[in-house]
């Protein structure tokens, strides 16, 4: 590298990533690490028995040839790029991983089939190395998330893949130990290759937007198999002159944001899991439905008005079609319905968005009732907070808010509630884990940092 070079960003970011030791990495960080792991392999584990979106994904992946890396869910092993890709296509399909809600990122999507596959490809890796990964690459996806000053949107972009990707190439580059400069490079192959249009968001019929962290998750892998080969990218690949900040944010993003307490705050124990397998946007909303529905029939209600900032036009618009969503990831980005569904039903969860639910007459004539209002008061910062009032057949006005729905930092799952959650999405795979081993094999997750080699344990079916 040049001299200017030396000092931009994405070597600094390279050098935090590849340097900072497992042993400096916070116990809170690494427990959080651990409950991302708990829970993107207990959903990467349903999404295999009940996605029929991923199934092309694994079928591609079993193709290439038996490797060292599983495709959860199944009996199956792939080569790591290829285990990445049909696990990175499950770990989205259902809307029910991890969320960061101070930006529009997943950052552990494609980041947790990314470090899975190389963990198990490079055996043995330990516990703490692998949950050090975790934390790394997370933060890294959050970093750069926040010191955008113009958004993704705005060009056409869509970001959580995009964004996601980042990370997901930083912490594979620690499982195989790169430089800095390897990194570097790995980034550089990454913008080759690194989109998501916003089209996925418009057209109804896609199932893209389901399997979307597949794509990432598979080039994570490569690259920095390609970048330890000794394939050489830019110099400054997230800063340079048509690098990533000028290509997608129009060059105007904040190097303090990302690049300041490197290893003092670690954004991944600001995480947010999730109570319900649908957009983190349609939260608030399912939450409030669950309050109105103690002192509502949904057989007593005219007219649902459900509120929220300009970001959640695309869960309620065009209002027609998020009424009678056509598909289970349509349904789970649609306001409408999850609404509907919560307060005819009682909750909303796996079994909602199958077909029997997608086309009950019950859920749909309540979901024709709803309308969305943005809250001019409330800007991008309020994506995942939201309103519902109910106007009953009698005149009443019921109404309930929401600002910090339940999984966030405010409201967290507990422990005990995401072993739940996992041995539930266990028990759906292709091929199910009973409850007993389902539960026993949550809490070595739980103790992953004790262990010498986490990819034997994370291996099981």
């Amino acid at each position: 590298m040049n001299q200017a070079a030396d000092a931009g960003p994405s070597l600094r970011l390279a050098q935090f990533v590849t340097q900072h030791p497992d042993a400096l990495v916070p116990d809170s960080a690494l427990r959080a690490a651990a409950r991302v792991l708990l829970d993107a392999t207990g959903v990467i584990r349903a999404a295999s028995g009940i996605a029929a979106e991923v199934q092309p994904f694994i079928a591609l992946a079993a193709e290439g040839g038996a490797g060292p890396a599983a495709i959860l869910g199944t009996s199956l092993r792939a080569r790591a790029p290829l285990a990445a890709l049909a696990n990175g296509a499950m770990a989205h399909a259902l809307d029910y991983e991890d969320a960061f809600d101070a930006a529009p990122v997943h950052p552990n999507a494609s980041l947790v089939p990314a470090v899975l596959a190389l963990a198990q490809a490079h055996r043995p890796i330990g516990g703490r190395a692998l949950l050090a990964a975790i934390a790394v690459g997370c933060d890294v996806s959050c970093r750069i998330a926040l010191c955008l000053r113009q958004r993704l949107e705005d060009g056409g972009w869509y970001p959580p893949p995009i964004l996601a990707a980042f990370g997901a190439v930083a912490g594979a580059a620690r499982i195989l130990g790169l430089s800095p400069r390897q990194l570097v490079d790995a980034w550089s192959m990454l913008l080759l290759q690194n989109s998501c249009a916003g089209e996925i968001k418009h057209d109804r019929g896609t199932i893209l937007r389901a399997v979307r962290e597949a794509f990432p998750a598979q080039a994570a892998v490569q690259v920095v198999q390609l970048a330890r080969a000794g394939v050489r990218g830019f110099d400054a690949p997230l800063e340079g002159r048509d690098g990533f900040f000028r290509l997608f944010a129009a060059g105007r993003y904040d190097a303090d944001v990302l690049l300041g307490d490197c290893g003092g705050r670690w954004h991944i124990e600001a995480l947010s899991f999730k109570s319900w397998p649908s957009c983190r946007g349609t939260h608030a909303a399912i939450e409030c439905a669950l309050n109105l529905r103690k002192d509502a029939e949904w057989r007593d209600i005219r007219h649902i008005r459900i509120e929220g900032c300009e970001v959640h036009r695309m869960l309620a618009e065009p209002l027609a079609g998020k009424r009678v969503p056509q598909t289970a990831i349509d349904a789970k980005f649609s306001l409408p319905f999850t609404v509907a569904a919560a307060l005819v039903a009682g909750r909303v969860d796996l079994d909602t968005f199958t077909d029997p639910v997608l086309r009950h007459l019950d859920v749909l004539a309540v979901s024709q009732l709803a309308s969305f209002h943005r809250r001019t008061d409330w800007g991008a910062d309020m994506a995942v907070s939201g309103a519902v009032e109910v106007t009953l057949l009698d005149g009443r006005v019921l109404r309930h808010e929401v600002l910090q729905p339940r999984g966030s930092p405010a409201h967290p799952l507990s422990d005990a509630e995401l072993i739940a959650k996992f041995v539930d999405c266990a028990g759906r795979a292709r091929q199910p884990l009973a409850a007993e081993p389902a539960n026993a094999l949550a809490r070595r997750i739980l103790q992953l940092h004790t262990a010498v080699d986490a990819g034997e344990i994370l291996a099981i079916p």
